[in-house]
């Protein structure tokens, strides 16, 4: 008997062994890497921890970042199972807005997507540079001071014959006054919105009222303008697709703030500064 026996369990043994192993699932998000305590740690919170970090830290070996990650996370574990479910009021707080955060981001990235696919680029090529023309191109010069009333007596010396070449270079406070106020060619975006409407309202040899921007107060010498030739689909296709999901994401903020109910309540004696205080979250 226990020498048929033991044939029997070697026949089952060995019909075991012919049978085809049931093929290993490939890991996935919620691949299960370790477990402390019972609270399950997966292959997407390692994924998800590794994209958080900062770019020098990703570029470790695979192999030393996986382990440390890993030994992050049951450390963090353990640690967060000492408070036995519960949660800090500041935690909770900090947890929410960047939830909200999140989410928000995810939303902005849907608009954006749908707002640059190849058609809508496409389109907004042609809309823009259909004509074959690349806008204008400017040639200026300029004289910078501080005062408006530095400015206007050289406009007046200028306006009586006085050379702006010498006067920047005598005058302007600028980085390009030594090179007499020149500032070669640019096109629309170049230059700070004040300094390019009036340049846009300019003729070629056509010397500017005073013109205040962030850096002072400006004369400008419009020497030429010429139109330059329609760039490449390619060329301009960085900037077609963030013109496009810019305008894209604040319209969609703006319909969804505008038909959202809202309400702010009035807090008297209420101090902006109260921000400040983080002893309020954690009480």
């Amino acid at each position: 008997m226990r020498k048929g026996l033991t044939f029997l369990q070697g026949a089952a043994v060995a019909a075991l062994l012919v049978l085809p192993l049931p093929a290993l699932a490939a890991p996935h998000a919620n691949t299960v890497i370790a477990t402390v305590n019972g609270e399950d740690i997966t292959l997407g919170h390692m994924i998800m921890a590794r994209d958080s970090l900062p770019e020098q830290y990703k570029q470790l070996p695979d192999d030393v970042l996986y382990n440390a990650i890993l030994d992050q996370l049951v450390q963090q574990t353990a640690l967060k199972q000492e408070l036995h479910g519960g949660v800090p009021h500041y935690v909770k707080l900090a947890i929410e807005n960047e939830s909200r955060a999140l989410l928000a981001a995810n939303v902005i990235e849907t608009v954006m997507k749908a707002a640059s696919d190849e058609a809508s680029l496409r389109q907004a090529y042609d809309d823009k540079y259909s004509d074959g023309d690349g806008g204008d191109e400017f040639n200026a010069a300029h004289i910078l001071v501080e005062s408006q009333e530095d400015a206007l007596e050289i406009k007046a010396e200028l306006d009586t014959g006085a050379d702006f070449s010498i006067m920047a270079k005598e005058r302007s406070t600028g980085p390009s006054g030594p090179n007499g106020g020149d500032l070669g060619w640019f096109t629309k975006g170049r230059m700070v919105p004040e300094f390019e409407e009036a340049v846009l309202g300019m003729r070629a040899g056509e010397i500017s009222a005073p013109v205040e921007t962030q850096f002072g107060w400006h004369l400008i010498l419009l020497k030429e303008r010429r139109k330059t030739a329609a760039p490449s689909f390619e060329e301009v296709r960085g900037a077609l697709t963030q013109e496009l999901q810019d305008a894209a994401v604040e319209a969609r903020v703006s319909d969804l703030t505008a038909s959202a109910v809202i309400e702010r309540p009035e807090i008297e004696d209420l101090d902006p500064a109260i921000l400040r205080d983080l002893s309020l979250v954690r009480n």
